[in-house]
């Protein structure tokens, strides 16, 4: 019974190891595609970019416009998890939508389209480098019902630029144009 238990605990303490260490790149710093669930990840991994940013603590050039009227700053990011909110939000990963979306792949770059109309998230595109790691995602959302449509193109390239493209079409109030763009140096 010992020698059974010892077997298991080895056991287990094999997969946990093998596990652990197909989930990391070679170079931890740089992001990788890691896929958990049904789909790629979009939460864990942009909660992993947001820890990673908030420990390298780069200065941002921030440039914000709505409607055309740029306005532009050097900036600290004090909360990363809340600068990539609407990238983490951006998840598809709920049991519910478990079968709403079709995934296309190629050696550089996984695909993913909504075969739902009525979800949120219609879009996702991810392209890697050859070594496996992230080089850019871009997501298309769109939300609307009689009153109003939104349209937001997100777009994330490590260690260099995300930008966030926003439409809104309010039947009452017209249309506006947000953007967000920052540069990291």
């Amino acid at each position: 019974m010992v020698q059974r238990n010892r077997l298991f605990h080895t056991t287990l303490l094999f997969f946990w190891l093998i596990g652990g260490s197909s989930c990391t790149s070679s170079d931890s710093t740089k992001p990788t595609l890691v896929t958990t669930g049904s789909y790629f990840s979009l939460e864990d991994f942009f909660l992993k970019e947001a820890n990673r940013l908030a420990k390298l603590a780069p200065t941002v050039d921030k440039t914000v416009s709505r409607n055309g009227a740029p306005e532009n700053k050097r900036v600290q990011i004090d909360d990363w998890e809340n600068e990539l909110a609407l990238f983490i939000a951006s998840d598809i990963n709920k049991p519910a939508w478990q079968n709403s979306y079709r995934a296309d792949s190629t050696e550089g770059s996984l695909i993913y389209t909504s075969i739902d109309p009525e979800l949120r998230t219609q879009k996702i595109i991810i392209d890697k480098h050859r070594n496996g790691n992230i080089k850019h995602i871009a997501i298309s959302n769109s939300t609307g019902n009689m009153l109003y449509k939104t349209t937001e193109h997100l777009d994330y390239y490590p260690d260099s630029l995300y930008q966030i493209n926003k439409q809104q079409q309010v039947r009452v109030i017209g249309d506006s144009q947000y953007s967000i763009r920052g540069i990291l140096q």
